[in-house]
C-alpha cells in the first residue's frame, strides 16, 4: 500500500495558525511536540510531521477499510532529513519527503523494500489527468480508456475496461499543488 500527502507551505501560512492554544496538543504526541518546539524551523516541522502523518493515514485506510481522525496516534520519528517512521498501533510506515520552498510532500509506505512506485507533482486541477497519462506510459494502454473508480472508503482505483491497473493509490490536493502515488496491481 501507499499513501502520500501534499502542503502548500504559503496557504499553511497564512491558513493554519500552528500557534494557537490547544492545536499541537490536538495534533501531535508530546515527542512531537517537543521536537517542533526545539526545532530552529518549528514551522516545517510542524507541517513535516502532518505531511507524514497523513500520508500513513491514507495508507493505512486503504488496507483497513476504515476512516477516522485520530493524528495523535500517528507518531512520527526521523530517520534523516527526508525520510522517517510512523507508528500507529502495531503498524509501521516508512516514510519520504520532499521539501521545496513552496510545499512539503510526503510518500508512505507499509513496506521497507523497494516497491516499485510512480509519484508525481503537479497542480492540483489536472492530478486526475496526470495519473492517466503516467499509466498510460507504463502500460501502454490509451489514457482516454482508463478510468477511475472509488473503494468503498473513498480511495482511487484507476482501470483499463475492467483490469484492475492499480494496487494502491493516493491522491493529494492542498493550495496550489496536487500529487499523487500509485502501485501498479501487478507489482510486489
Amino acid at each position: 500500500m501507499i499513501g502520500n500527502d501534499i502542503v502548500d507551505l504559503t496557504l499553511a501560512k497564512t491558513q493554519s495558525n500552528w500557534q494557537r492554544k490547544g492545536f499541537l496538543e490536538k495534533q501531535f504526541t508530546q515527542k512531537e511536540q517537543e521536537i517542533i518546539l526545539k526545532s530552529d524551523a518549528s514551522f516545517l516541522c510542524v507541517w513535516l510531521f502532518w505531511s507524514m502523518k497523513e500520508a500513513a493515514y491514507k495508507c493505512y485506510t486503504q488496507k483497513h477499510l476504515k476512516r477516522f481522525f485520530a493524528p495523535q496516534k500517528f507518531e512520527c520519528t526521523l530517520v534523516s532529513k527526508d525520510e522517517g517512521v510512523v507508528t500507529f498501533e502495531n503498524h509501521q510506515f516508512y516514510t519520504t519527503t520532499f521539501f521545496s520552498s513552496s510545499y512539503v510532500s510526503t510518500i508512505a509506505q507499509k513496506s521497507q523494500e523497494n516497491v516499485p512506485f510512480f509519484s508525481v507533482i503537479g497542480s492540483p486541477k489536472t492530478v486526475d489527468k496526470d495519473i492517466k497519462l503516467k499509466l498510460s506510459e507504463v502500460t501502454g494502454f490509451v489514457s482516454e480508456q482508463i478510468t477511475q473508480q472509488k473503494s468503498t472508503i473513498g480511495a482511487p482505483l484507476y482501470y483499463h475496461k475492467e483490469k484492475l491497473l492499480t494496487k494502491s493509490c493516493s491522491i493529494s490536493h492542498h493550495g496550489n499543488y496536487g500529487a499523487f502515488a500509485f502501485i501498479l496491481e501487478n507489482e510486489s
